[in-house]
């Protein structure tokens, strides 16, 4: 049997809480799910109560809250709706007359064509296309004994970029997102790992190097910002 409650976050976000009573579990376990549903889910033994599982849960708050902030609420878009992605600020539009997706003449809208049932799968196409053709614009700006061999966008909820030692670079697309120049350091940063594959004093001054001024600002806007870029799709 299963009891309901909620948890509500800083932000005010109502998460629901589903306690489930478990016979021979003996301690009070806690998982806390960002997807398919945004949810708490509980376990606890037998004698231990439901106030008592709250309790637990509301001790762990802060932890809970980080959790939630990393992985934001969705945002479902639809036709109408501004976005900002790659330094432009458009409005989405559809266009069912149309078979493929465009920027108006003046650049202000993103046209959106097909069926209207594919309109955020096919936005999010469009961005993750544009996203990897500024991002080997943006590589090329390197030195390119530093270019990789092969270059792989991925939607990856941990790190925001990545170097194998196999000479492929893969990146978030949902960098794409972010301010431009927080974008380009990520780039830099991988970048920079093909001469050091390590985060010593001399990798980042290589990074700075690469990057020119400002990668503090960059990397810190990174960190108090990073979970925003997932609440779209």
């Amino acid at each position: 049997m299963a009891d309901d409650f909620v948890f509500v976050l800083a932000s005010g976000e109502e998460i629901p809480v589903i306690i489930q009573t478990r016979r021979g579990l003996r301690n009070i376990t806690l998982r806390p799910r960002v997807s398919p549903r945004r949810e708490i889910c509980m376990s606890k033994p037998w004698l231990v109560s439901n106030a008592a599982a709250i309790r637990f849960l509301e001790s762990k708050s802060r932890w809970v809250n980080q959790i939630f902030e990393k992985s934001p609420a969705k945002v479902k878009l639809v036709p109408g709706d501004e976005i900002e992605f790659l330094g432009r600020r458009v409005v989405l539009v559809h266009d069912g007359a149309l078979r493929s997706n465009k920027f108006s003449d003046d650049g202000e809208k993103l046209i959106i064509g097909g069926d209207v049932s594919m309109f955020e799968r096919r936005v999010r196409d469009f961005i993750k296309s544009e996203f990897l053709r500024e991002l080997k614009a943006v590589v090329r700006t390197a030195p390119a004994e530093l270019w990789p061999k092969r270059i792989a966008i991925r939607d990856t909820t941990s790190r925001w970029g990545s170097c194998s030692s196999s000479g492929t670079m893969s990146f978030s697309w949902r960098l794409a997102f972010a301010p431009y120049d927080v974008m380009r350091y990520v780039v830099m940063h991988e970048l920079a790992h093909v001469r050091h594959m390590n985060h010593s004093p001399e990798f980042w001054a290589y990074v700075r190097e690469l990057y020119g001024f400002g990668v503090e600002r960059a990397k810190r806007w990174l960190v108090q910002n990073g979970g925003q870029l997932h609440r779209y799709f």
